[in-house]
């Protein structure tokens, strides 16, 4: 005869499914709600610029230029300015143009065609192929049509055929002028990739020391495949600084600043350098420990040095971060001070490095360290000069 379960147990599985899928529900709920409070928190300022651009450029054509609801300044102000914490000055303009061709098509070709269905399904062919004749972006390719469709599908502006467009180029200029004249630390999205960068780099030196005192090649392949994750930041770097140089050319209150993002493009250039030559001793670190290529002096005299060399890039790192350019300057020099001693010691002989491989990886070693030490701000021949003469 089959025993029927006991209707306690059933219960007891009941409750414990519901307290489990109360724990996802409230946990799901808690980061949700932390993120969107986050999200808020950093969009406190980019809120208020944004808001301030549209209702100026509204202001501005209402009551300067005389026009009468002048809605499409304020919406290419929008646009234009997007809802970006530190806006682009070429994304700003590119929509800006995008912004104002659209709706000057749209008045031309109302003023010719009238106002209808079938006109603002030609007016948007039009837009279309007008703006992938001019550029290849979407942004751009989009905000002309959105316009020029507005444009044609809205009641006519009282003020003439053009009213419209002279908004929109009102609307655009206050957004160029926010984006150029905006408070802005030029260096603080730089800094903060390198200095993530630099931290993965500092681990992937650690993860090679750890290999060889270990003899396991499988660290080390931990620190290649972190380095080999770095190259989308280092191309983000490049964007950073592009977009840094860009903005300090173009705006009279920042160009004060073009002398020290040249220096941080040039130290990007060198850190991808050694982060690209450190992939390379990451291998080499991994055929040397398969191949037991060194004894065990030459095992931990090469730990050691990739001890030293992580304490060195790890206060690269720091210094880049630094906010104040005197500040800076001084910690790269403790820096550059550090580098040296480490690359004055890559002599495969000091280093117990006695077979071909090993001797292999030291001289690997050497150009990675000159880049690091011209990341700091030295010349090529001063950072060549710290190597040992071989």
């Amino acid at each position: 005869m089959e025993q029927q379960p006991a209707s306690g147990s059933s219960w007891t599985r009941t409750v414990t499914k519901a307290r489990q899928w109360w724990t996802r529900t409230w946990s799901f709920a808690t980061r949700r709600a932390r993120s969107g409070a986050s999200r808020v928190t950093s969009a406190l300022v980019p809120a208020a610029v944004t808001a301030l651009c549209a209702v100026l450029a509204y202001v501005f054509a209402e009551l300067v230029l005389g026009h009468e609801d002048p809605l499409f300044a304020a919406t290419a102000a929008l646009i234009a300015l997007g809802f970006n914490r530190d806006p682009k000055v070429r994304k700003v303009i590119e929509v800006a143009v995008g912004c104002t061709l659209g709706i000057l098509i749209g008045d031309l070709m109302q003023a010719v065609l009238g106002q209808g269905y079938w006109q603002a399904v030609l007016v948007v062919y039009t837009s279309i192929l007008v703006a992938r004749f001019i550029d290849s972006g979407a942004t751009f390719t989009l905000q002309m049509s959105l316009q020029s469709v507005l444009v044609v599908l809205l009641p006519a502006a009282e003020g003439g055929p053009f009213t419209r467009s002279q908004d929109a180029i009102v609307g655009g200029f206050i957004a160029l002028l926010v984006t150029l004249l905006m408070p802005k630390n030029l260096r603080k999205e730089a800094a903060t990739g390198l200095r993530d960068l630099y931290a993965t780099l500092t681990g992937a030196l650690r993860d090679c020391s750890e290999a060889l005192r270990s003899h396991e090649s499988r660290t080390a392949w931990m620190g290649l495949v972190a380095c080999r994750g770095t190259q989308t930041a280092v191309e983000n770097l490049r964007k950073d600084v592009k977009n840094a140089r860009e903005l300090a050319t173009f705006s009279p209150t920042k160009r004060r600043a073009r002398p020290e993002l040249d220096e941080t493009a040039h130290t990007v250039e060198m850190s991808d350098l050694a982060v690209r030559s450190m992939r390379v001793v990451a291998r080499r670190v991994i055929s040397v420990i398969d191949n037991g290529a060194l004894d065990d002096e030459g095992t931990g005299l090469l730990a050691d040095w990739f001890d030293e060399a992580a304490d060195a890039v790890g206060i690269l790192g720091r210094s880049l971060g630094e906010p104040a350019a005197a500040g800076r300057h001084k910690s790269l020099s403790v820096a550059r001070g550090a580098l040296g001693g480490a690359a004055a010691r890559l002599d495969p002989a000091e280093l117990g490095a006695t077979t071909l491989h090993a001797e292999a990886l030291v001289m690997l070693l050497r150009p990675m360290m000159v880049d690091l030490i011209e990341a700091t701000g030295s010349s090529h021949d001063e950072a060549v000069g710290y190597l040992p003469r071989l």
